[in-house]
């Protein structure tokens, strides 16, 4: 099974699951570990990016500083946290990169092994993914 099919297996399942959930449980972003978490992932992923060859090339000419910044808004505010994401849309944001399957592959890839050494729940992991994975159609081939 490809990693591709796995992953929509994962958010498949993290979809089904999340609508059986308590609503008294944590949120995700206290799920996550609050801004602390938040900023542990975003710092993770950077490292994942730095030391990834298959996607680095990718981050060349980026502002790295405002790339944190503004990946960790985002995911602060997708997880139900106190931030508002102030960046541009994902399809303004990653034009004229040409970033393919394998490329998006690669960084989910990367983001779940950091949430995996920040000891996140598997739950919080696929919450998640599966509010990211409908940026694939807005992040690749552009």
């Amino acid at each position: 099974m490809s990693f591709s099919t796995k992953l929509t297996v994962i958010l498949l399942s993290a979809l089904l699951l999340s609508g059986c959930s308590q609503t008294n449980s944590p949120s995700l972003y206290q799920q996550l570990g609050g801004a602390a978490g938040i900023e542990a992932i975003t710092d993770g992923l950077l490292h994942e990016i730095e030391h990834d060859h298959r996607i680095v090339h990718h981050f060349a000419d980026t502002d790295i500083a405002r790339f944190r910044r503004l990946l960790a808004e985002q995911l602060c505010d997708l997880s139900g946290g106190p931030c508002v994401y102030s960046g541009g849309t994902m399809q303004q944001s990653h034009t004229g990169f040409n970033i393919s399957l394998a490329d998006y592959d690669a960084l989910v890839e990367g983001l779940i092994k950091v949430m995996q050494q920040q000891n996140i729940s598997i739950s919080a992991q696929n919450q998640l993914l599966a509010l990211l994975a409908p940026m694939y159609k807005d992040i690749s081939y552009r």
